[in-house]
């Protein structure tokens, strides 16, 4: 058996960690693929990359350096979490995944670099690893701003009117792959939306 990439995607605020935790949850009760599911992140957390992307979140990096600091983690994360465990068969749900970077990136490039997002999107498709699923979480910024405002303190990326734009882009992929994009109400409980992705992730593990 081959192993499955499966991503979630969304603005702030989403609920997309939420859901990998009711999934991780799910699965330490009953397995959700047969070789194992490895429950993984971008960007990366305890990394040498992951932390200067942080960082540059952090200081105001400016958005191409920034852009190219995102790149280097996806290549560490491909490298050291999501390529061995596909090899080794497993299902891998990553909590965002490349396009958070045509979304977001997209978005903070728009008025610098001409069509920004198609740039930043053309810049993966040499090397990196097309999910076989991705669930879109789909939410108003306006709620998602909410969200946010409650669980603490706000990055940059925080904002409605920036919220709009990565949700127009995050939209265009999902047009741009309807095969490959499951679009969920994010404003739905987790729970509606856990019970959908159970179910394509039971078909998948089918296949």
């Amino acid at each position: 058996m081959t192993g499955k990439l499966v991503t979630f995607e969304g603005i702030d605020g989403s609920g997309k960690s939420t859901m990998l935790s009711l999934l991780q949850a799910s699965d330490a009760k009953a397995p959700l693929f047969p070789n194992g599911t490895v429950f993984t992140r971008e960007p990366t957390k305890e990394t040498l990359t992951g932390k200067a992307v942080y960082a540059a979140i952090g200081n105001n990096v400016d958005p191409l350096s920034e852009l190219f600091l995102f790149l280097a983690d996806h290549a560490a994360h491909l490298n050291d979490t999501v390529r061995p465990a596909l090899n080794a068969g497993k299902l891998v749900i990553s909590d965002r995944y490349s396009d958070s970077r045509c979304a977001y990136q997209g978005a903070t490039l728009k008025n610098t670099i001409p069509d920004a997002f198609d740039f930043v999107c053309r810049l993966h498709e040499p090397w990196t690893i097309k999910p076989d699923l991705t669930f879109l979480f789909d939410i108003s910024p306006e709620v998602s701003c909410s969200r946010c405002k409650d669980r603490g303190a706000q990055t940059k990326f925080e904002r409605v009117d920036f919220l709009n734009e990565v949700r127009k882009n995050f939209k265009q992929l999902a047009k741009d792959e309807p095969k490959r994009f499951v679009i969920l109400d994010a404003e739905k409980k987790p729970e509606e939306n856990e019970k959908i992705i159970l179910k394509h992730l039971k078909t998948l593990s089918e296949e």
